[in-house]
């Protein structure tokens, strides 16, 4: 039988001392070539709407240890302003509702295993990405977080963080009023640490050892005047990396690894982290797409400065070295070798509670040749 799985059976059996235990593995096994993934790939297509594209998004990995799994998401994106910040919006169908599954196969047999909804899998393993980070990079005494965003993104980072530091106080800021005080008396009553909704986004740097910019927006919101030594730099959203201030603040950048490049392709850019295909005219490309978009993605953040994850754990190599360094930490694109290590193991324990909704693995294979 096939389980379908959704958001509420992730969200009973996935703690995040799981999702960070799987994505280490998972890192690992790509060093040993025991496990292969590929960068995200984009379709954009413009629609009815000239201010709406339709874009299909998939990402895909697998390993030795049984597991392959497809991250799929249909969205229709839109380009909004929150509080002066150029934001991305999404939906599919219709404006609160999203499309994002994730289908796990079977290594040994090629079995369709489960169909899962990707949204709190997703928020996990992003962050745990950002607690992966602070377990290698921040001060070990770091116990101070200024974080940009206060949603569900913010949400698994505190989750992550805490796991690894000991966190007394969160300074929080996020362009709505009542969604950052909001997210103030929540965390402040799951962690029991003290919470400041700030007035202001530079006053989330002051004193802050751990620095989190989790947002939507589509440009960098962080802002390198205000990093102080001793911080480490997480970033969600905002073209995925910090302002060119921040970045060149930077003592030591780590990056958990790149995705192999495709057999046979030894030219091809395997550090970008996204690859986009646009169904657009010349004219409508260039003035719709950023540069970093039409470059197909950006390579390592500080790449003069970057320390790989794999020579800090095989003792090859340091990150922070002194307390007083500004420290950043990214993923590269290695989102396909997440989705079959965490799904694997939220499958697993899916299984072992009980839950899920079986459907007959039948409905899946046909009698034909493919």
């Amino acid at each position: 039988m096939t389980l379908i799985i959704n958001n509420d059976h992730v969200a009973q059996v996935l703690t995040m001392e799981d999702t960070m235990a799987a994505l280490e593995q998972s890192y690992a096994d790509l060093i040993t070539s025991d496990a292969v993934c590929r960068p995200r790939i984009d379709i954009q297509i413009p629609t009815s709407d000239p201010n709406k594209t339709y874009q299909w998004g998939t990402m895909e990995g697998g390993s030795t240890r049984g597991y392959f799994a497809i991250r799929m998401k249909s969205d229709v994106l839109t380009q909004e302003n929150r509080g002066g910040i150029p934001t991305e919006e999404k939906y599919c169908v219709r404006p609160g509702r999203w499309c994002g599954l994730i289908l796990l196969t079977s290594v040994e047999n090629a079995e369709p295993l489960a169909i899962f909804n990707d949204g709190v899998l997703q928020h996990m393993r992003v962050g745990a990405d950002g607690g992966i980070g602070v377990k290698y990079m921040a001060r070990e005494d770091a116990e101070v977080v200024g974080m940009l965003g206060s949603g569900g993104m913010a949400r698994s980072h505190m989750q992550s963080i805490t796991c690894v530091r000991d966190i007394k106080r969160l300074q929080v800021w996020s362009p709505t009023q009542a969604n950052r005080e909001a997210f103030a008396d929540e965390m402040r009553a799951a962690y029991g640490i003290e919470v400041v909704a700030c007035d202001a986004p530079e006053q989330v740097y002051r004193g802050a050892h751990i620095l989190a910019a989790l947002t939507d927006a589509t440009q960098p919101v962080t802002d390198g005047a205000y990093v102080e030594p001793g911080t480490h730099v997480v970033v969600v959203g905002g073209s995925g990396a910090p302002d060119r201030a921040t970045i060149d603040k930077i003592d030591v950048s780590l990056r958990f690894g790149t995705a192999p490049q495709p057999w046979g392709l030894e030219e091809f850019g395997k550090a970008r982290s996204r690859l986009t295909y646009v169904a657009m005219t010349p004219e409508v490309a260039e003035k719709r797409m950023s540069p970093d978009a039409k470059r197909g993605g950006r390579g390592a953040v500080a790449d003069d400065r970057v320390v790989w994850l794999a020579d800090i754990i095989e003792g090859r190599a340091k990150g922070r070295t002194s307390d007083d360094q500004i420290t950043y930490s990214e993923r590269g694109n290695l989102q396909g070798a997440q989705f079959h290590a965490v799904a694997g193991r939220a499958y697993e324990l899916v299984r072992e509670a009980g839950l899920g909704n079986e459907i007959p693995t039948e409905w899946l294979l046909q009698d034909i040749r493919d």
